[in-house]
């Protein structure tokens, strides 16, 4: 790959987790603090982007596997996503900024599978991917500081500023999207007009069908670390409110790390099945430490958490994003785009919705706020669904590269 196209692609990446990076960890003490909403309408609200992706397959991969080229579609809705949210930034009421986010997020859920699609297409090899999309988590870290840099300096007052500053990222992304490679739509006349529906089919697969459903369990669990971890950080393991940003940005940093150097590496020399095989693992282990952690003395289980956090890191560039190359690979050129989409509807569209839900239910049952000890229960459930998914990967999954070989060679014979 040219330094041209290079920079093109992690430009891409960086932009498009940017605009993410700079509301999502944020938006909530605004909405509940000086929105003065309840927790429940917050809840509404954070909701309407997993929501959206349930219809990313039926939208934008199909515009784009049939319709129009990725990038130009990417700069049209990414345009008017960030016009919503910089009317988002001054809305007030609950009404009003439901409205705008669910136009947003309709707008936005279908850039996540689009960008995947878009490099997967202009690389030569997919292995590589990885060194592409560690610059959507340095976008996400960026966007952070910069946001943080806006606050320290007073700047704009009386608005969301995250949702302001993620408009203007959307913005320039909605710009430079017009200056992303060529991808256009399939020009095969015989090809399925509903994409979507082709990549549904994939599911007909064995191999794909086992996949996807471990994708859509484990990002359930996910939700486990995204939403309790702060309030267990804090209560069980009493690290500082203040500090507690810094502590979780040790999962950012092996995140980065292990997508920039260790993922191509694993997927070169172990293929895709082990590779994803080490990062289905990574979760339980982590969950494990979570939930042994009350029980063991401070001095002790301090430490060993923070270095769990490297797990989160391992097992979401292993298994995540190697699902992205995974899929890339199995799936008909056509409907790259559609697959990348179908990928999105089961993990961040129903996977993320449910998985929140059901956190939100088990931190209800076993009420850890009241009693430290009952964190070790609510950990304990993502543990033993994430080790059923790691023993049903490795009984059931097998290698989709000797499949492919084996495809290709028959298809020779014949």
């Amino acid at each position: 790959m040219n330094f041209g196209l290079r920079f093109r692609l992690s430009a891409m990446m960086f932009l498009q987790y940017a605009i993410w990076g700079a509301w999502a960890p944020v938006l909530w003490p605004y909405l509940t603090g000086k929105l003065g909403m309840s927790n429940p309408q917050a809840a509404i609200i954070f909701s309407l982007l997993p929501l959206a992706n349930i219809l990313a397959p039926f939208t934008g991969g199909q515009i784009a596997d049939r319709i129009m080229p990725t990038q130009i579609f990417l700069g049209i809705v990414q345009l008017l996503g960030g016009a919503f949210l910089i009317l988002a930034a001054k809305a007030s009421g609950f009404g009003n900024m439901v409205l705008m986010m669910a136009i947003f997020s309709l707008l936005y859920a279908p850039t996540l599978a689009l960008t995947n699609s878009l490099a997967f297409h202009h690389m030569k090899d997919e292995k590589d991917f990885g060194v592409i999309r560690v610059f959507g988590t340095l976008g996400w870290i960026a966007a952070g500081l910069v946001l943080t840099l806006w606050r320290t300096k007073g700047f704009m007052p009386g608005v969301a500023d995250s949702l302001m500053l993620a408009g203007f990222f959307s913005i320039v992304m909605g710009v430079f999207s017009f200056f992303l490679p060529h991808t256009p739509p399939s020009k095969d006349k015989a090809a399925d007009p509903l994409a979507f529906r082709e990549a549904f089919v994939l599911l007909k697969n064995p191999n794909f069908f086992v996949f996807m459903a471990i994708a859509f369990v484990v990002t359930t669990e996910l939700q486990f670390y995204y939403g309790p971890t702060g309030g267990f950080l804090e209560k069980a393991l009493q690290i500082d409110f203040k500090n507690i940003p810094m502590v979780m940005s040790i999962a950012q940093a092996a995140e980065i790390i292990a997508m920039a150097i260790f993922l191509p590496m694993a997927l070169r020399k172990l293929g895709v099945r082990k590779t994803l095989a080490i990062g289905v693992i990574a979760w339980p282990l982590r969950y494990i430490v979570f939930a042994w952690a009350p029980h063991g003395a401070l001095e002790i289980a301090r430490p060993l958490v923070m270095a769990s956090l490297t797990l989160h890191g391992i097992g979401y560039a292993f298994f995540f994003v190697a699902s992205q190359v995974y899929v890339d690979m199995v799936a008909p050129k056509d409907i790259r785009a559609s697959a990348q989409s179908l990928l999105s509807f089961f993990t961040l569209g129903i996977g993320t919705v449910l998985g929140t839900y059901f956190t939100g239910w088990i931190m209800n049952t076993f009420k850890p706020e009241n009693n430290v000890m009952m964190w070790t229960n609510v950990f304990l459930v993502p543990c033993a669904l994430t080790v059923t998914c790691a023993i049903a990967f490795l009984l059931f999954f097998k290698d989709p590269e000797k499949q492919l070989a084996d495809a290709k060679e028959a298809a020779a014979k014949a």
